[in-house]
Order: structure tokens, then sequence, then C-alpha cells
């Protein structure tokens, strides 16, 4: 093993909330070592996120899409990584075939929790207790330091991502003479994590009578409950809201987020970036627990409602009736609003 650490390559995650709070790593690693280099192998997707993050001097992509084994691809790509003479590799997703990578490029010193059994591939194992470790960015901070300190993490760098100007294309949507609430509404993880509809068009309203504006964001896939919050919204409010579902880059949606005065969001990829971007956050819960994975700012505040049967974790509503979301009203959140830390730019 080396005894010296000065540049090592990340085994990124696949999905966007979980590079977001991988960010809290790389600011340990450069809290440990401030001149240490940083390169980060993910998925294409990823990339937009790694480039707003300073601490990250390469972003390299993986061409081998989530799910796929590709074991000649892996084989290559390592061979071809061996020329960087990265001293550590720290891999982060727990599959067998994500470490194979690292391995191939002969990185001497290869980092991870154990995840499935992959003795050999990695050679710096860890053993999660997930007690002294119950949240995600604990496990991702704790492989910034020897396995003798990996499982007191107490605290951890919160996620800061850095944004630009939004694009020229979009300057005609941004009023700044109001105050901009966004909108997530989107959830990949499926439909029971989706605020209704109908709920969004309530809140929304209610800014815009007081002046705001409002902003849709997401991903195609979620222009439908966008075009139904709008239908469910007051015909005088509907010139303030703008659907931009489907219409941005990732980039661009990081940029527009910055641009909010207050954030609305399920548990999502953007809910993350929210917080990394330090907005007034309001981030909603339903069958899902932000225990394991909540916005890491102190600008976000949760919301969620105890029902008897959540949370569930299930993508569909298991009872048929969504309870956790439809009773967490507009006037919930409203009242949510009034957190003095949500109101900490006024």
């Amino acid at each position: 093993m080396p005894q010296t650490i000065n540049k090592i390559l990340i085994i990124g995650p696949s999905w966007i909330g979980d590079m977001v709070m991988a960010q809290s790593l790389f600011k340990a690693l450069k809290d440990n070592k401030p001149n240490v280099i940083i390169d980060v192998l993910a998925l294409a997707w990823t990339k937009p996120l790694l480039e707003r993050m300073p601490e990250v001097n390469k972003a390299i992509t993986m061409p081998i899409s989530h799910g796929t084994f590709g074991w000649n691809m892996r084989k290559k790509i390592g061979h071809k990584l061996r020329h960087e003479q990265y001293d550590q590799a720290i891999v982060l997703p727990n599959s067998w075939k994500s470490a194979l990578i690292p391995w191939f490029a002969k990185i001497p010193l290869r980092t991870a929790w154990r995840g499935e059994m992959r003795y050999g591939l990695i050679n710096d194992i860890r053993v999660l207790d997930k007690s002294a470790l119950p949240m995600m960015v604990h496990r991702y901070v704790s492989l910034a330091h020897p396995a003798t300190q990996a499982s007191i993490v107490h605290d951890y760098p919160k996620p800061l991502m850095i944004a630009n100007t939004p694009s020229k294309k979009f300057q005609l949507t941004l009023n700044p003479k109001q105050k901009r609430l966004i909108l997530c509404p989107g959830a990949e993880f499926g439909p029971a994590k989706q605020w209704p509809a109908t709920h969004y068009a309530e809140l929304a309203d209610t800014l815009i009578n007081q002046g705001w504006q409002t902003l849709i964001l997401g991903s195609e896939a979620d222009k439908i409950i966008a075009d139904e919050i709008i239908e469910n919204s007051n015909s005088k409010s509907r010139s303030a809201i703008f659907n931009l579902c489907g219409k941005t880059e990732l980039s661009e949606a990081i940029d527009l987020l910055d641009t909010a005065d207050l954030v609305v969001s399920n548990d999502s990829g953007l809910m993350h970036i929210a917080a990394a971007l330090q907005k007034p956050l309001i981030a909603i819960y339903g069958p899902t627990s932000p225990e394991f994975t909540p916005p890491l700012a102190d600008s976000a505040h949760i919301a969620q409602i105890k029902v008897d049967c959540g949370p569930c974790f299930q993508r569909e509503c298991p009872e048929h009736h969504h309870h956790c979301m439809l009773k967490m009203n507009s006037k919930y959140i409203l009242n949510l609003i009034q957190t003095p830390k949500l109101n900490q730019n006024d």
C-alpha cells in the first residue's frame, strides 16, 4: 500500500442525488490533504454535477450503462487508466462489477465497503456498522479516513455546488422583479413519492397571488404532472407558471434552481441539488424516510406527516389511498414557509 496518497480515482454512484451527497466525500478528502487530485469515473448524466464541484479535477465518463456487466469494456477502461498512476481508488457502489476497473487499472490501494463479495478486487475492505453510520453521507465520508477511524464519523462537510448565470434562452422567463418559486414534482422512484398535482397547484396559486412567479423543473417524464399542476391552478395564475420539464439540460436546471427564492420538491435528485446550492427548500417525504438520505443543508426543511402505514418504501401506495401525501395539504407547506431558515434571504 502506498505511504502517500496524491491522486485518487472515485468510482461514482449512478444516481443524481447520490452523486450530490458524494461531494461531502470529495470535500473531506480535500480537508485531509488540500493538494490531492480527485478524478471521478461516473455515468455521463452525472457529469454536469461534477463540473460544478470545485474539488473534482476531472470527470471521466463511464461508457457502460447502469446495470450492464461489460467485462471487456471494464478491462479496456482499466488498462487505459493505468497511465494515470492513481495511488488510491474509492469505490462507492456496492456491486462486484464496480470494483473491476480499479483492479484492472492496478491501483495499489482500493477502498470500499464490503458490499457484494469482492475480496481481492478490494484490498482495503470495510465492514459497515449501520448503527454507527446511519446516513449515506456518513458512509461516504468515512471512506476518506483510515479504517481505524471509519466508524467514528459524526460530522461531514455539506455539499456546496457552484452555479452559473442561467442561459440566455431563459432570460425572458425569469422576471428579476418577482420572487421565484421552483417546483420539482417528479420522482424517479415511483408515483408514491409524488405530492399531488392539486396540492402543488394550490401552493402556486397562493404564492402567485402574493406576487411570485413559478417555474416547474423536471425531466420529459415529468411533463404530465407539470401539466396537471397548471390545469389545476387558478386561471389567473397560469401566466405566471412556466413548465420547463423536458426543456432543460441538467446543467441548465442547476443554474435555474440557483435563482429560486424557494424550492418545493419531492424526494428526488433535484431536491439534493437545491440543497447543495443552499437554497431555501421544502423537501416533501411520503413513503420514504429522510433518515438515510436527507437534504444536506441548513436551509432545508423536511415535510412529512405520520401515517399508520408509513413509511412503506413502496413505489405505489399498497393501501391505494396515498394518505402520506394527500393529507399533507398546501396549508401545511405554507406554514413551513414561515420557518425562519426559509426566510433567510428576505
